[in-house]
């Protein structure tokens, strides 16, 4: 008789979110990362996707410390969430403590649109092409991105740099391409042929190196 965890894996195994296919949302219905500045650990970030009426949820949550010995120097804590349906974001809505500084945004959709307001915006209609920078989602290279941390509105550059394995935490290279992306937000994102995502790199405020790695 199988155990608990096997039909945990089962049953992750097999997730389809009902309603019209999106491409990216993962077969395992998890994306789970350890994140590395210059080598060492410094936190996950993590989205999990659920099954909910017509399409699927997402309940995002990032974790960072950076540590020097035992002192904490900076600490980051995000949890965010996102509802589709019918292939396009309903709603989605972060809270974030950013070392000790609060932030938030809030999207929800209408007849009329996605309306967005947060931290680093007040409230707006987001363009249509325009989709949450939760990067799970390798549409989002196609249009502007709404700041997942503050709901600011960000028109990115992105040119594709073709095919680069991306490293994962268990040291393996899976086939992948690589986007740089430039502008407002300035980092490299990596995606599989089936379109999931699967690596970020990046450099932080102080200008060290901060290296996503997925736990497959």
């Amino acid at each position: 008789m199988p155990g608990r965890r096997a039909v945990r894996a089962a049953a992750a195994a097999a997730f389809v979110p009902p309603g019209p296919p999106v491409a990216g949302v993962p077969r395992t219905g998890a994306l789970r990362f350890r994140l590395l500045r210059e080598g060492a650990a410094i936190g996950t970030h993590t989205l999990l996707f659920h099954p909910a009426p017509g399409g699927f949820a997402i309940a995002i949550a990032v974790e960072i410390a950076v540590r020097f010995g035992p002192l904490v120097l900076y600490r980051y804590q995000l949890r965010g969430s996102e509802t589709w349906r019918g292939g396009r974001c309903m709603a989605a809505a972060s809270r974030t403590d950013d070392d000790g500084t609060a932030e938030t945004m809030r999207a929800t959709r209408d007849p009329a649109g996605l309306w967005v307001e947060g931290t680093g915006a007040p409230r707006y209609l987001a363009p249509a092409d325009a989709l949450v920078a939760s990067h799970w989602n390798q549409q989002e290279l196609r249009g502007p991105w709404i700041n997942l941390q503050n709901g600011k509105l960000l028109h990115p550059r992105v040119a594709p740099l073709g095919a680069d394995p991306a490293l994962t935490a268990g040291g393996t290279r899976v086939p992948a391409d690589c986007f740089a992306v430039t502008g407002p937000a300035r980092m490299r994102l990596w995606y599989t042929p089936a379109q999931v995502w699967t690596g970020l790199l990046f450099d932080a405020k102080d200008g060290s190196q901060v290296r996503y790695e997925r736990m497959m």
